[in-house]
């Protein structure tokens, strides 16, 4: 179901405990700070279904929560229905966007704009590295790129 304003946005890693639940969560932060939040439809998923139903990472969590920021997320796998109501598909790194057209080609009447989420980040760094076999640094990271990124997705579609 679309945001009444029709603007939707669903983020995209590997597994949806790590980089994505951090993008959708800081991204929400922000629309709900702009007071916006009747006109966005946020969400995360994975490209595959390895975590479905489980929290995000313990690590992904502490990060987001030093931040004052909270996720009640549940890992899910993107469906083909999300290539229907969703405006944009922002994931991770050229794996996922593999994925993502891949599954997109056998979508009918595919709406949504697939891209890297990097692609929005001032300093140019297109790819966001799971951290997942990583240090809590990494973490810390992926959400400073995330905060970037989103900050500027959230900046040219206002």
């Amino acid at each position: 179901m679309a945001a009444s304003s029709g603007k939707s946005v669903l983020f995209v890693c590997l597994g949806n405990i790590c980089r994505s639940p951090i993008a959708e969560a800081v991204f929400r932060k922000m629309v709900t700070d702009n007071g916006d939040t009747n006109n966005w439809l946020i969400d995360s998923g994975a490209v595959s279904d390895w975590n479905t139903g489980s929290s995000p990472d313990t690590r992904a969590l502490a990060c987001l929560r030093k931040q004052s920021i909270e996720t009640d997320h549940r890992a899910r796998k993107v469906t083909k229905e999300d290539f229907l109501s969703f405006d944009y598909i922002l994931c991770m790194d050229e794996s996922n966007l593999r994925d993502l057209n891949k599954k997109a080609n056998s979508v009918k009447n595919c709406k949504a704009k697939i891209e890297l989420l990097g692609k929005y980040d001032p300093q140019e760094q297109l790819i966001i590295q799971d951290p997942y076999y990583g240090s809590e640094e990494d973490f810390e990271k992926v959400y400073e790129q995330c905060l970037r990124c989103c900050k500027a997705f959230l900046e040219s579609h206002s």
